[in-house]
């Protein structure tokens, strides 16, 4: 398989064999930009000539036995709200167009300090909140198993180029599921780690309160690299948490006896809007898990509007105070979706927001005891597979629920692999959710799942 195609997995076992080098792996990234990504618009900037010389570096390093680990010398990109010292910082916005950063973000500097080799900045929707949007600077990412499609946001750019082989893997963030959509639409593993595992340092924010990073790439095995390598507490974010750092990839393998899994219908079942072929896949890969030896039961929760409530009200009020000032001073410069969003806070109160963060305390402890009764919960990471990129309604997450808030709102971790595809080709999702900070679990059922199934070895054709 051609070096861009690898998962980092496989491709940093042939690194320390030396069968690949890191030119190699950044030389066919690179090619494959260049071939398919006028189509995919997954970047917004490609950094060609630094990711040939740190590659070179990389390559030395390793043949002076000098390696850093099992990231070294592997090519990644980030969604462009990690800042990067130096190198152009937009958030996809005509506001930020002249913004580069002096210092990195904590996650774009432990990245580095891991080896790896960045390739460039990738789409998202303005400010990780208005998209896709085709009245910004860049035009929106587009689905690599039909570019006429939808990836899924935020973090589109980031699951279109992984997908497509573009990077090996790459760096999303996750307010009401933007890790977890493109993950489900675009066919690939992403992982939002607990709230305060990852330090949002020198990420642009959109909610304080729901913020999270995390990795995104074709394997569960590869996210548990990434993050074994941004995890931790960090000085310069007061809420990540100083906690240890479990051996993530150390954890993985063998089956899931001795585990629960809880099925959570009551979010999911009786709605319309889930698509019978999500339906079947889901249940299929519940059932999956079961046997790997899981003991799988359902779990009662309450409705999906609930948290759809608590996380719309505290996301919107809070975006507004993060842009308050600059929507005051430059309001045409942003793009009409994401001005049709934000202004839905004008309708929220401040008792608003107070019995919002309430009803989230409540939800939270909800889906605690949930997962002290349970290892991970399983259902859908998406109600339907994608669909036209040009049908995306302006205020889509505030008409219709989203699979993925539970876990914004209660900070949990949570997570979307790969689990079919529909007639049409496009990828379905499975989202397991854990209990907080046990992302080592989370993985592991994620890895297992991936191990029995055969999803991960179809690529999209483009």
């Amino acid at each position: 398989m051609s070096g861009n195609f690898w998962t980092i997995a496989e491709a940093s076992a042939a690194l320390a064999k030396r069968d690949v080098s890191p030119v190699e792996l950044v030389e066919a990234c690179l090619a494959r930009i260049e071939a398919v990504d006028a189509k995919l618009h997954s970047y917004v900037l490609v950094l060609a000539e630094e990711a040939r010389a740190a590659a070179k570096r990389a390559e030395a390093d390793i043949l002076r036995g000098e390696s850093k680990g099992p990231l070294h010398g592997i090519p990644i990109a980030l969604k462009d709200i990690y800042e990067t010292a130096g190198i152009r910082t937009t958030g996809h916005s005509r506001i930020k167009l002249d913004h580069v950063p002096k210092r990195d973000a904590t996650v774009t500097r432990n990245l580095a300090k891991a080896g790896t080799i960045l390739l460039g900045k990738l789409a998202t929707h303005e400010f990780a909140m208005g998209g896709p949007s085709f009245d910004l600077p860049f035009p929106p990412a587009r689905n690599p198993w039909n570019p006429a499609n939808f990836t899924g946001g935020s973090s589109s750019g980031s699951g279109a180029a992984v997908a497509a082989g573009l990077a090996l893997g790459a760096m999303g963030s996750d307010t009401g599921g933007s890790i977890r959509l493109p993950a489900s639409h675009c066919g690939i593993a992403g992982i939002k780690p607990s709230y305060g595992r990852v330090s949002r340092a020198g990420i642009f924010p959109l909610s304080f309160a729901l913020d999270h990073a995390g990795p995104m790439a074709w394997t569960a095995q590869d996210c548990a690299f990434l993050l074994q390598a941004i995890a931790g507490p960090d000085p310069r974010d007061p809420t990540a948490a100083d906690l240890p750092v479990p051996d993530y990839a150390a954890a993985l393998g063998g089956d899931l006896r001795g585990m629960s899994v809880g099925v959570p219908r009551t979010l999911f079942a009786a709605d319309p809007a889930l698509d019978p072929e999500m339906r079947a896949a889901v249940e299929t890969a519940i059932a999956e898990l079961g046997a790997l030896g899981a003991r799988v039961e359902e779990v009662p929760l309450s409705p999906l509007d609930d948290y759809h409530a608590a996380c719309t009200v505290i996301l919107l009020s809070e975006a507004y105070a993060v842009h308050e000032a600059m929507l005051k001073a430059r309001w045409r410069d942003y793009g009409a979706i994401f001005r049709q969003r934000v202004m839905s806070a004008a309708t929220i109160s401040g008792s608003d927001y107070v019995q919002a963060m309430r009803l989230r305390q409540k939800l939270a402890l909800e889906l605690d005891a949930a997962l002290g009764r349970h290892t991970v919960l399983a259902f859908p990471s998406v109600f339907a597979p994608a669909g036209p990129i040009e049908s995306v309604p302006g205020l889509a997450f505030l008409e219709k629920a989203a699979l993925t808030t539970p876990a914004n709102v209660s900070g949990h971790p949570a997570m979307s692999v790969c689990c079919g595809f529909s007639k049409a080709g496009m990828p379905l999702g499975l989202q397991l959710v854990g209990r907080r900070f046990d992302e080592a679990t989370l993985l592991k059922v994620g890895d297992a799942y991936e191990r029995a199934t055969p999803w991960r070895g179809r690529r999209p054709a483009r």
